[in-house]
């Protein structure tokens, strides 16, 4: 079990991200919230970038705030990954201008809270094609690159709610769960190509994931927040280390171990109270 603390030290921890100096990391997701915090890490180990997300501005301010405090190339890329086929057309905007990525870091996604039947269908499959689809086909088209160079890194952004289902979080919680195994068998098969992956699973984290996903935030949930700065370390130290996985938090990982002693039933019920109706 992972234990970060939120301390000075944070930083330190991801210093020998396989040499990560010189190298270049695709960041989804990277307009707000923990990709934030992912480019902040890797810019201040010397890794230059290529920001990936919809909304330009908040990139182009950040990429901007990067490269003055740490001297990196940034490459700031709009893209809707929610979009059929978005990962392909990535993979060939970056191909020429002949940029490799080393580290590629899966954290664009989005949650949905309600009553399945009562959500629109379309909001659940655009979900389900960023959250999954997208995903899967980035880890394709770049993890192929890496295995044929025989060298690579790739991150995948899961949850704590992928260790059991969760009432009126049905279809996100699925998709998370998707993410982690998906993530833990390419661990396995990647490894002897020389490439990485790690799966980072992050418990309720203060990034605007509640306003996005129109949930309520419940006391209990309230006292198991974390900052998004130690959730970032957390994942790119397991990167560094070659981990499979990594639950973020010392009482995340309480709460993932408990479920392995209670009945499917008590789970869906514990999770229903503390994330609310």
């Amino acid at each position: 079990m992972q234990h970060t603390a939120d301390t000075g030290t944070q930083i330190s921890v991801v210093e020998n991200l396989d040499a990560a100096s010189g190298k270049r990391a695709l960041i989804t997701g990277a307009s707000s919230g923990l990709g934030l915090e992912f480019a902040e890490l890797l810019a201040a180990q010397k890794v230059n970038l290529v920001l990936a997300a919809r909304r330009r501005e908040p990139m182009e301010k950040l990429a901007g705030d990067l490269r003055r405090k740490h001297g990196v190339d940034i490459l700031v890329e709009p893209i809707d990954l929610a979009a059929p086929g978005a990962a392909g057309r990535l993979k060939s905007s970056l191909d020429e201008r002949a940029l490799k990525i080393d580290i590629l870091v899966n954290n664009a996604g989005y949650g949905l809270h309600g009553e399945f039947l009562e959500t629109p269908l379309e909001r659940t499959t655009d979900m389900i094609q960023l959250n999954i689809t997208a995903l899967t086909e980035l880890s394709y088209v770049f993890g192929r690159d890496m295995a044929a160079q025989g060298s690579g890194q790739i991150l995948l952004i899961a949850s704590l709610l992928a260790f059991q289902p969760v009432p009126n979080f049905a279809a996100y919680a699925a998709t998370k769960s998707y993410v982690l195994a998906f993530g833990e068998a390419l661990h396995d098969e990647l490894r002897p190509q020389g490439v990485i992956v790690t799966s980072l699973c992050p418990g309720h984290t203060e990034t605007g994931f509640d306003a996005a996903a129109g949930a309520p935030v419940s006391a209990t949930l309230r006292l198991l927040t974390m900052k998004p700065r130690p959730v970032a370390v957390t994942g790119l130290r397991a990167l560094s280390q070659g981990q499979a996985s990594v639950i973020a938090g010392f009482m995340n990982n309480i709460v993932a171990f408990s479920h392995r002693l209670t009945p499917r039933s008590m789970q869906r019920a514990s999770m229903k109270r503390i994330l609310g109706p």
